[in-house]
């Protein structure tokens, strides 16, 4: 059962793609999600937020201005888990610590699921298992 009470931000200057990621979050059942389509509402979003978020997904490509998502992500105490997508200069997918980068143009069902098996702890693991014998 997922816990309804995680926050999470989208970023995507396209209102499509933040609606699409939108209905994905709601049909695992997070409703507390709030979309925004550019750096200029995120930033003090994420810098003034009487609580932290518990996951920020941004489209890569809005990054210009010299501003490092990923670092800002990663070395941000209000953001407890980062995800940053259409991202051309990353891995296809490398995880370092609490942010997960892909060259994915948008997020599916299923890598919004096993995204939200690491930051939802109500959750059990979504992922490849290892037996030892």
């Amino acid at each position: 059962m997922p816990d309804k009470s995680l926050r999470i931000l989208i970023a995507d200057a396209q209102h499509f793609n933040r609606l699409r990621i939108e209905r994905l979050f709601n049909q695992l059942g997070y409703f507390r999600v709030a979309p925004v389509h550019s750096l200029d509402e995120l930033l003090p979003l994420v810098e003034y937020a009487g609580e932290p978020l518990d996951l920020v997904l941004v489209n890569g490509t809005m990054a210009s201005g010299g501003l490092d998502l990923f670092s800002f992500l990663a070395d941000n105490p209000q953001v407890h888990h980062g995800y940053i997508f259409n991202e051309q200069q990353a891995p296809v997918r490398s995880v370092a610590g609490k942010v997960q980068v892909s060259q994915a143009a948008l997020p599916d069902l299923a890598s919004i699921t096993q995204l939200m098996s690491t930051v939802d702890r109500r959750l059990p693991f979504v992922g490849t298992v290892i037996s030892v014998r």
